[in-house]
């Protein structure tokens, strides 16, 4: 088994959307690194004024549950005028699939 296939239960999808300002990537970072959350892949793009990231976090040794990361990152959002939402990688592939 790969390190990939054995993390896949514990892992999240974090998305974030919004316009462009200093200290986006810092703010979600020291939370998911407050709460013992790995981040494993982080992709994130400017397009013109417009903010996009999307990231894969493992949650096995958080010292939350998904419902609780859930919260702390939207209210983050509402601080910084941002959506960011989190949630399991098997819904996210589930909603994403053709």
């Amino acid at each position: 088994m790969t390190n990939q296939q054995e993390t896949a239960g514990s892992r999240v999808i974090v998305s974030v959307l919004g316009e462009d300002r200093v200290g986006i990537i810092a703010a979600v970072a020291n939370i998911l690194a407050d709460n013992n959350i790995n981040i494993l892949d982080i992709s994130q793009t400017t397009m013109q004024e417009f903010f996009t990231m999307i990231l894969i976090a493992d949650m096995e040794k958080s010292k939350i549950d998904l419902a609780a990361l859930k919260v702390q990152l939207g209210q983050l959002g509402e601080k910084l005028g941002l959506k960011i939402d989190a949630q399991h990688e098997a819904a996210f592939r589930y909603m994403h699939r053709l």
